[in-house]
């Protein structure tokens, strides 16, 4: 166990964790500057969320949010589009942060379809109402239900929001879901899976192994540094009730860090 570990363990257990939050805000501020300015002098039309939501919603880089994004919907659309036809349809990005995914959906999906976001931050969807078009954003808690009504949405996407959830809200999130998406329809949801396992205290692997949430809370939750680890065998007994699981992809340690799982679930019709 890494001794940086070790010291970010002991000041969450203190309730000292945002200001290790608020000292990697600065670190990714200083070091991503000269780039983020050149981004931002060579794209001066694209609109970029202020810096610390940012920060807070993915990492402080202007490229990697605007093209990163645009990667991440290319994927989105290629892994859904192997289950269910996206023509004419209703799209919701659940926790859509500063739509960093859904801001390149519309033109993905063609102009008849319809793309929605929704998140718990007010400030966060404030700023997209104003400055993204072609996606209508909405408020929701971070308890449901969402602001919509039954069996509304074709497709729903929701990006590292079990994460940072407490076990409570993984079984009623789950059931909103489920209340809101069409039946035959699909959603693509991502878990911090076995892959995370090496960055769990030696207390909180015997927990994972036994296959239980792992939850780090001492922050608020929804927050980033409020984070949950997901034995695969608990998430299949979390969804099967609702949905039929299509696909289970388990993440990898690759170049830049460590994958989350994705699944793929349907409604049943």
């Amino acid at each position: 166990m890494s001794t940086l570990r070790q010291v970010i363990s002991l000041l969450r257990n203190l309730g000292l964790i945002h200001l290790v939050d608020s000292l990697n805000y600065r670190y990714q501020l200083f070091t991503n500057r000269k780039q983020n300015h050149a981004f931002k002098r060579e794209n001066p039309d694209i609109a970029l969320p202020p810096d610390y939501m940012l920060f807070e919603a993915f990492k402080l880089n202007y490229k990697n949010y605007f093209e990163g994004g645009k990667t991440t919907a290319n994927w989105v659309v290629g892994i859904l589009q192997k289950h269910k036809k996206l023509e004419n349809i209703t799209f919701l990005d659940w926790g859509c942060g500063p739509a960093r995914v859904s801001r390149h959906l519309p033109p993905l999906l063609g102009p008849n379809a319809e793309v929605f976001g929704t998140d718990y931050n007010p400030t966060t969807i404030d700023w997209c109402t104003k400055n993204i078009q072609n996606v209508s954003f909405s408020l929701n808690g971070i308890k449901p239900p969402l602001n919509y009504p039954s069996a509304k949405f074709d497709a729903i996407l929701g990006i590292s929001i079990f994460t940072h959830l407490s076990e409570n809200r993984h079984h009623t999130w789950v059931e909103e879901l489920h209340r809101v998406v069409k039946p035959g329809g699909v959603l693509l949801l991502t878990t911090q899976g076995i892959a995370y396992r090496e960055k769990l205290m030696e207390q909180e692997k015997k927990v994972f192994d036994r296959g239980m949430l792992v939850v780090r809370t001492k922050a608020k939750e929804g927050h980033r540094v409020f984070s949950a680890f997901h034995p695969p065998a608990l998430v299949r007994q979390l969804f099967e009730p609702y949905f039929s699981i299509l696909e289970h992809q388990e993440g990898q340690l690759v170049h830049w860090g460590i994958e989350q799982d994705y699944w793929v679930l349907q409604k049943r019709a």
